[in-house]
């Protein structure tokens, strides 16, 4: 127990903090902005980015259960 506490706290304290990550263009864009609509469209394009890589793994847990079902 204690050495994966220690892994785990070599791990995270060797890791770049990369919470506030962001281009410097995006940034710019996004405050200049008055009306919000550039706003939405990069946070859909967040979403839509994110979403993708998990329909995928969900089809193929799902391929992997019908053959693994038959």
């Amino acid at each position: 127990m204690k050495a994966r506490f220690s892994i785990l706290l070599i791990v995270l304290l060797v890791l770049p903090y990369t919470g506030d990550a962001q281009c410097a263009m995006c940034r710019a864009v996004v405050e200049s902005e008055a009306d919000g609509k550039i706003a939405e469209g990069i946070n859909n394009g967040i979403v839509y980015l994110m979403a993708i890589p998990y329909v995928l793994v969900a089809g193929l847990f799902y391929f992997i259960y019908k053959k693994m079902r038959n």
